[in-house]
């Protein structure tokens, strides 16, 4: 995410970083290397300006000239600055107590991911206690309603549809009589969308937003679009009315111009962001992670939170104690396996860990070792699993033929896999013997000196 930005903005700290003192050169330097890094990821011009003047207003202060460490006040005034144009802080949706229902209206054009952001934000309202129903009012693209009720049944939430239905304003006062009978409190609507915006779509958007006076009026663009987001957002607002944005494809944003431009041009919040295919790929945009993202800090909090999702406390209390005693088997090894693919993309995860953003690219991560080492372990019986010590020439030689791997390969994952419990220990025990790990770091450090 946004590796081409993180890049040229890290190459503008270097210019500034650990010096004891900064001249206003430096911060001109380091400022043109920021703006040309904004202007080539296809940020808003007026954008990248407001921010250059901001910065270098605020950069060639006294604060920072004569601070202690003038690189990071350096750093973080333009951390700040872009915190300050991503929109500040997480916007959550207007909507009313369980009690009373509440619509929200999904907008944008086709292709844009609009129907399936739909289904993504009502499984999210579905986690956070609320009860959730999609109607179907894309009455214009072929298989739209079909797509919403198929997605719908993956994810356990009802959809109201009528195959035959033209009139979208109908079908939404079905919908509501239906969500009135079924206790519903929160009706996602997705809109008709085309390929371009044009009278039409605007009029019936226009007739379904009088009807159902929405709570919340989301526009879903695709973030690899750039600029182009950004005028369809703000044709939108002006046309309609707009209370937020939805961008999709934000983990394949390499140049960030769409997320960056956003809220100064329109006015409008970025609330959520599509980071992948999968239902649960879909999170409430934080601007203050964004920034400490896209200037390589780093993402711990929401990395965290990713793990909370799918890792249970006491599982994981259990495992340490497994661990612990060495009895952390091949089983436990392909439940940690399949944890790690729910949390997201490789890629995904490193970019959140401090130092690590834009370090490797896809081609360096070998995604292929992870499904090797499921399918051989998949392969496996569950005793074998357990206790793998029980895998001789015959088994290894049926395991590689039901992964499609060979016995090399499962040899290797065993040996791996034994040589991993033994560090895991030896970790263990370092956590709980400050000394004994300070005894061991040296001799390491001895033995490589």
């Amino acid at each position: 995410m946004f590796e081409k930005l993180t890049q040229k903005i890290s190459d503008a700290f270097r210019v500034i970083s650990g010096k004891a003192t900064i001249t206003e050169k430096n911060i001109d330097d380091a400022v043109e290397t920021i703006k040309m890094a904004l202007l080539e990821a296809d940020v808003n011009l007026r954008v990248v300006r407001r921010f250059i003047n901001a910065t270098i207003e605020e950069a060639k202060g006294e604060k920072v000239l004569r601070a202690v460490d003038p690189g990071q006040q350096f750093i973080k005034i333009v951390h700040d600055k872009l915190v300050s144009f991503l929109g500040d802080t997480k916007q959550d949706l207007r909507l009313k107590g369980p009690d009373t229902l509440s619509v929200i209206l999904i907008l944008g054009l086709q292709g844009s991911g609009k129907t399936t952001s739909s289904a993504k934000l009502a499984l999210r309202l579905k986690k956070e206690g609320r009860k959730p129903l999609l109607v179907a009012c894309d009455l214009v693209r072929p298989a739209a309603i079909e797509q919403l009720a198929v997605l719908g049944n993956q994810i356990g939430i009802p959809v109201y549809k009528e195959i035959s239905a033209t009139d979208s304003v109908k079908v939404y006062k079905e919908a509501l009589q239906w969500s009135r009978q079924n206790m519903i409190d929160t009706m996602i609507i997705d809109t008709t969308g085309r390929l371009q915006i044009d009278e039409a779509m605007m009029e019936e958007l226009s007739r379904l937003k009088t009807a159902s006076s929405p709570d919340e009026l989301l526009l879903v663009a695709d973030a690899m679009t750039g600029q182009s987001a950004v005028d369809i957002a703000k044709t939108f607002d002006e046309k309609i009315g707009l209370t937020g944005v939805v961008l999709t494809k934000f983990d394949s944003d390499t140049r960030g111009g769409a997320a960056l431009s956003l809220k100064t041009i329109t006015g409008k919040p970025l609330k959520f962001v599509g980071l992948g295919e999968k239902p649960e790929n879909f999170e409430p945009f934080h601007p203050d992670r964004i920034a400490s993202r896209i200037l390589g800090m780093g993402d711990v909090v929401s990395l965290v939170e990713k793990a909370q999702e799918v890792i249970d406390q006491k599982e994981a209390e259990v495992l340490a104690k497994k661990i612990e005693k060495e009895t952390f088997t091949l089983e436990d090894w392909l439940t940690q396996i399949r944890s790690i693919k729910k949390m997201g993309s490789i890629q995904s995860m490193l970019d959140m860990i401090p130092g690590m953003a834009g370090q490797f690219s896809e081609e360096d991560i070998d995604k292929e070792d992870l499904k090797i080492q499921e399918a051989i372990l998949s392969s496996m019986t569950r005793q074998e699993r357990s206790n793998h010590l029980i895998i001789g020439s015959s088994r290894r030689t049926r395991i590689a033929r039901g992964s499609g791997t060979s016995v090399a390969e499962v040899a290797r994952l065993i040996k791996k896999f034994e040589k991993m419990r033994t560090i895991m220990k030896k970790i263990t025990k370092m956590n709980k013997n400050p000394a004994a790990a300070q005894s061991m770091m040296s001799r390491f450090q001895k033995r490589f000196k």
